[in-house]
């Protein structure tokens, strides 16, 4: 009598990717986390954008009788989700995709504690660096992070966008000194701190860096809550039947 196998589940964390080291070396580690905590779930990285091996390529080198959930590491809905993760998906049976990483309460959390280890307060003029998406599905969540984000501290924070949405972040550190400035009947204009909701160095991070802000804090990086966020939403399609 011939006994059945059940087919083997593969994590995919795709993420968008960069040339920066460290931004890299962030990916590499949560993934990593992520494999420590799930052992007996194969987890594998992929890229959108920039690095390799590219997410198209990965699907194509997985074993064609196995389960894949693709889990966006990503901070919310936008172009790659919904264009490239998906359409990758969907060219390959047997493939399904999770809910990206944001918004989340332990992300807001993460991204005050990064404010507040950078020197920031809740009496600056403070703005949230968001990376901006061309999906309007990713307006809401923005707005969203940003109500978490001051429930947490009592902050009145404006949101920048990289790019994509206005008002950009430069702009909104003008906005927010102005407004700081206004509000503590101020002669001189208070400092204006930077929340910045990305996940790693990199790119925006960098630009981010050069919008005028007097403390900018670091992206959310490497912390165990992400890798939890990472399996919950891997949890949450995966095929009941499957071994996890």
């Amino acid at each position: 009598m011939n006994q059945q196998h059940p087919r083997p589940t593969i994590l995919v964390g795709a993420s968008h990717g960069t040339d920066n080291v460290d931004g890299q070396a962030v990916i590499r580690e949560l993934l990593r986390r992520v494999q420590a905590i799930r052992t007996s779930v194969q987890v594998v990285e992929a890229f959108v954008d920039v690095q390799q091996p590219s997410l198209v390529d990965v699907l194509a080198g997985l074993p064609a009788d196995a389960e894949v959930i693709i889990v966006p590491v990503l901070l919310t809905v936008g172009f790659h989700t919904q264009v490239d993760i998906a359409e990758a998906a969907a060219a390959r049976p047997g493939t399904s995709v999770a809910a990206p990483l944001g918004p989340d309460p332990r992300l807001s959390q993460l991204l005050w504690d990064r404010f507040l280890e950078a020197g920031g307060s809740a009496d600056d003029g403070v703005v949230i660096a968001v990376a901006g998406s061309t999906a309007a599905a990713a307006v809401p969540r923005f707005h969203e992070l940003r109500e978490q984000f001051n429930a947490i501290g009592g902050a009145d924070a404006l949101l920048g966008y990289g790019a994509a949405l206005d008002p950009r972040v430069p702009a909104a550190v003008e906005l927010a000194r102005g407004a700081t400035g206004a509000h503590h009947g101020d002669a001189q204009a208070r400092r204006v701190s930077i929340a910045s909701y990305l996940l790693t160095p990199g790119f925006f991070h960098d630009r981010v860096t050069e919008a005028g802000a007097d403390i900018v804090a670091a992206p959310l990086g490497v912390d165990d809550s992400i890798a939890h966020i990472i399996l919950e939403r891997f949890d949450a399609v995966v095929p009941a039947a499957a071994p996890i």
